[in-house]
């Protein structure tokens, strides 16, 4: 089954904007979209509002934050967050996991939206009316803007984190026992600590600790999504990789250790991405049949059709 995922209908082509256009996004709706089963939502049209329309903004007022349009000051807050209210419920049926919100929108951005005085200056920026509710009705569920996911880094990040919350739902749904938490960490070892080797240690003592813990599995899954919002860096990711490396000490031949060595170095120095020492690597792990590392999903997370470790 095809993993679901929000987003913001412009992204796939509707024209939905206040202008009629749209922001089609290619390789979110024909690339990716080839994996996931996108549920599209537009708040300032599914809340009642016509194509095309007067732009809107966001205002604050005191300590408040009010949905505007830009020239008649008509205020639509009210309306967007009655609408609101009643597409999260919908949306928590929908079992998604994941949402690309555009940015810089008055309804739906992350980060980006930009907030204006009563007089029309610009004074900050804020989530969208929507972004910011979604979050918090939300708060594991993976979230990206579009223009953030145009850097590989994050896109990578983003979609690893994607893969891994739906492996989560999967477990939950076969029910969540003690020892299939342990196999599940066991299969994460590598993928954290190409994050956050810090996460992975408290990861480790919950699992340690936790076993009579009823809230365990929640207070993993939380520990865990905190830990992969951290970026997996160049340095981190080179430690991970010498770790793997050390499984096949006694297998290799001196050339093919010097040959493996090369290649970590040379992604080290930023000479070559992730993928050329990760396809060797993952070529030892099924010429020596090594049950451990075939079992790591740092190794083979996302279909490589993404070519997401072409550029990281």
């Amino acid at each position: 089954m095809k993993i679901k995922i929000g987003i913001s209908s412009c992204l796939l082509g509707e024209k939905v904007r206040y202008d009629g256009g749209h922001k089609l996004d290619h390789y979110l709706k024909e690339t990716l979209g080839q994996y996931v089963e996108w549920i599209p939502v537009c708040p300032e049209v599914e809340c009642g509002l016509p194509i095309p329309r007067e732009a809107m903004r966001i205002v604050k007022e005191g300590d408040t934050l009010r949905l505007e349009t830009v020239k008649s000051k008509i205020d639509h807050t009210e309306r967007m967050q009655r609408w609101i209210k009643e597409k999260l419920k919908a949306l928590e049926r929908e079992e998604l996991s994941g949402f690309v919100f555009k940015s810089k929108s008055p309804s739906s951005a992350l980060f980006s939206a930009k907030v204006y005085s009563k007089d029309g200056k610009v004074i900050g920026k804020s989530a969208g009316f929507f972004g910011k509710a979604f979050t918090q009705n939300f708060p594991q569920i993976p979230v990206e803007e579009d223009g953030r996911l145009q850097n590989p880094w994050i896109r990578e990040n983003f979609i690893e984190r994607v893969f891994i919350y739906q492996r989560w739902q999967n477990l939950k749904e076969k029910g969540l026992r003690y020892n299939k938490l342990i196999e599940f960490h066991a299969s994460m070892k590598l993928t954290i600590l190409s994050h956050s080797p810090n996460h992975y240690k408290r990861l480790g003592r919950l699992i340690a600790e936790g076993r009579k813990d009823s809230d365990i599995y929640d207070k993993y899954f939380a520990i865990l999504m905190e830990g992969l919002k951290l970026r997996a860096t160049i340095k981190k990711n080179t430690n991970v990789l010498y770790h793997i490396m050390g499984y096949f000490k006694k297998l290799l031949t001196k050339e093919e250790k010097e040959e493996l060595i090369e290649l970590i170095e040379n992604y080290h120095k930023g000479l070559i991405p992730l993928i050329v020492p990760i396809t060797l690597l993952n070529h030892y792990v099924k010429k020596f049949h090594i049950k451990y590392l075939e079992n790591q999903f740092y190794l083979d997370p996302f279909p490589s059709e993404l070519m997401l470790r072409n550029h990281v």
